[in-house]
């Protein structure tokens, strides 16, 4: 089994994706080890047992060298923000970007105003919106999600599905007021 890191900063033990939790003497759920739910299966308990004050040494052995991996993030602009499409909110279909809430809020958009936005190079209108709520069924809105990030979904619906859009995917969002021409 391939480990991950465990860190101590500032008295606090977060935990990563194999991080070694599976050594003798860290007990475990009894159950086999889930391919997909290691958060469950591997890193709730290593962290529960770590905040009983259990020997950070039980989890594995020390990582000389973390490899930061860097994250690509979305580009303002005096015309606007460009960014990706990263995500789908799953089993929703929403489409989750690498905008985040308080670079798009700089646009200059306030709630209620209609954004002319492009998606993979398409035009299209969107409510920018507080919740699911403020339009109605079917109806497709552009909202700050609780990652803090600019999403686009459907109300009661699957975006992805419902227009076809699946990441890797780009956005551009021009600053209010402003020619949706990206760059």
């Amino acid at each position: 089994m391939k480990k991950g890191p465990v860190f101590c900063s500032s008295g606090q033990w977060p935990d990563h994706p194999g991080d070694g939790s599976r050594r003798p003497g860290l007990r475990t759920r009894q159950s086999s080890i889930s391919s997909t739910f290691q958060g469950r299966d591997i890193f709730s308990p290593a962290g529960a047992h770590l905040a009983a004050g259990w020997d950070f040494k039980l989890v594995g052995p020390d990582v000389p060298q973390l490899v930061r991996l860097t994250q690509k993030t979305s580009t303002a602009t005096d015309k606007g923000i460009a960014g990706d499409i990263i995500a789908l909110d799953d089993p929703f279909g929403s489409l989750v970007t690498d905008i985040p809430g308080d670079e798009f809020k700089k646009l200059g958009y306030n709630l209620g105003d209609k954004l002319r936005i492009e998606i993979n190079k398409k035009s299209l209108t969107l409510p920018y919106v507080k919740t699911f709520m403020d339009v109605p069924v079917g109806d497709s809105l552009l909202f700050i999600d609780s990652r803090d990030h600019v999403s686009i979904a459907v109300n009661q619906g699957n975006y992805s599905k419902k227009f076809k859009v699946e990441p890797p995917g780009a956005i551009f969002i021009p600053r209010k007021g402003a020619p949706l021409k990206e760059k």
